[in-house]
């Protein structure tokens, strides 16, 4: 993914080459890189557009919330997951909790963590790993408020597609990028997410 003509905007090269190294990492065609895993499965849902999906009820809870936020009902299921599980009913998967190499798997649509105690740790920060280019390109746009950011001035563009205002910070993909060189990430430990069934959400 190649940055052209960018001359005083050269600091967004920090997007892209992290979102190149992640796919050289992962074994991903595309990523796109996110403020936060959470906003990653949330493009993708909008996208998918499902009514009704299956969540493990021990999970974190920005899960459910956000299908609140989206309007989609969801079943609990006993499913026992340790670093990552799907969003059943849909090909959207939390992998927040999983990183290693060639981790990809062809079809899915995996979201990754970069937020604390997570395996590549930076404090905040998702993607989505992904092998559909029209995906990649609405995706894309839609983290930075329907604009391709390598399209300058912004306005040019003429049409946006919805967006949010998620992108990634260019000085935290520089870290990510200096942390996937020097081999700074580790496979998290198990962790333990308490019975959402049991709590009152929304």
């Amino acid at each position: 993914m190649a940055i052209k003509n960018l001359s005083s905007m050269d600091w967004l090269r920090y997007i892209y080459d992290f979102e190149s190294a992640l796919a050289e990492f992962t074994g991903a065609p595309y990523v796109v890189t996110t403020d936060r895993c959470t906003h990653a499965m949330e493009l993708c849902l909008r996208y998918q557009k499902p009514e009704r999906v299956s969540i493990p009820r021990h999970t974190y809870l920005s899960i459910p919330q956000t299908l609140l936020k989206l309007g989609i009902s969801w079943d609990w299921t006993d499913d026992e997951w340790q670093y990552e599980h799907p969003i059943g009913g849909t090909t959207v998967w939390d992998s927040a909790r999983l990183f290693k190499p060639k981790m990809y798997v062809p079809g899915r649509r995996q979201c990754i963590s970069f937020g604390l105690n997570k395996p590549l740790e930076m404090g905040i920060g998702g993607a989505i790993l992904l092998d559909s280019q029209e995906e990649y390109d609405l995706f894309s746009k839609q983290r930075s408020d329907g604009r391709d950011l390598r399209v300058a001035p912004w306005e040019s563009a003429g049409s946006f597609p919805l967006g949010y205002h998620y992108w990634m910070r260019p000085e935290d993909c520089r870290q990510g990028i200096d942390r996937l060189a020097n081999g700074q990430y580790r496979m998290h430990d198990e962790y333990y997410y308490p019975d959402l069934s049991k709590l009152v959400i929304g």
